[in-house]
């Protein structure tokens, strides 16, 4: 028991098989003295997307202060809030195993899906929404980047759009939520904010969670294009519209 103590002290790693051999004891042995003797059971990681510093953690306290703000503003707060987001759109999507399910009588045959990987043909959009919909699209030309420069030219033509279908939202003020990436974080991004007397919520590192795109409206919107194949990324786009 002491040998096998001393083998985990230096590798917790180590399989039941390798323990009893560097022991010199069985497999049945070490198992035994590893689980009813010493208590132990083998634990996987748990996976985590990102290995947050203690910066970034306490940001995200700090953030999460906005629930008291909804407190105390409520739905008013909500219809202030304009998420903005690119998304990648492909001519085909392969379909979810969740789409393939059908209704089958018993000891019917499972249906088989063949795996199939995404396209290449690829074409970047943006998009703008609030709790009432979406407000804008912008397609991306093919070869251009999102830098600074053009999400402002977005944000001009967000505006522009706003005043046609959002007027009482520029009137009660906008809250823009953006996540963390160079082109929505630039000074000239802020400066135009500014000019605009837009708001920009606090976005934590890391967190797709917290934008309504992510979780909700980029979900939803693919599902539906998921197993057809778009012959020109114009179809693609429009269908996307």
């Amino acid at each position: 028991m002491e040998r096998v103590l001393q083998i985990l002290e230096e590798d917790r790693r180590m399989t039941c098989e390798e323990i009893a051999h560097c022991a010199g004891i069985s497999r049945a042995s070490a198992h035994r003295i590893l689980t009813e003797r010493l208590h132990k059971h083998q634990i996987a990681a748990r996976w985590v997307l990102h290995d947050l510093s203690e910066e970034q953690k306490c940001r995200r306290v700090e953030i999460a202060q906005l629930l008291r703000r909804f407190r105390e503003e409520g739905n008013k707060f909500l219809q202030k809030v304009v998420a903005t987001d690119e998304t990648w759109i492909r001519d085909f999507e392969p379909e979810l195993k969740s789409q393939s399910s059908e209704w089958r009588g018993k000891g019917s045959p499972r249906p088989k899906k063949f795996k199939r990987a995404q396209s290449n043909v690829k074409q970047m959009m943006i998009f703008a929404y609030d709790c009432r919909g979406v407000i804008r699209t912008d397609r991306v030309p093919s070869g251009t980047t999102v830098t600074v420069a053009y999400y402002c030219q977005f944000l001009q033509k967000l505006k522009l759009k706003m005043h046609v279908n959002r007027p009482d939202l520029l009137e009660n003020g906008v809250l823009i939520l953006h996540d963390n990436t160079r082109p929505h974080i630039g000074k000239v991004v802020h400066e135009l904010l500014d000019r605009y007397s837009w708001g920009m919520l606090p976005h934590p590192p890391y967190s797709p969670d917290m934008s309504p795109l992510d979780f909700d409206l980029f979900t939803k919107l693919k599902i539906y294009m998921r197993g057809v194949r778009f012959s020109t990324l114009e179809d693609l786009s429009a269908s996307i519209t």
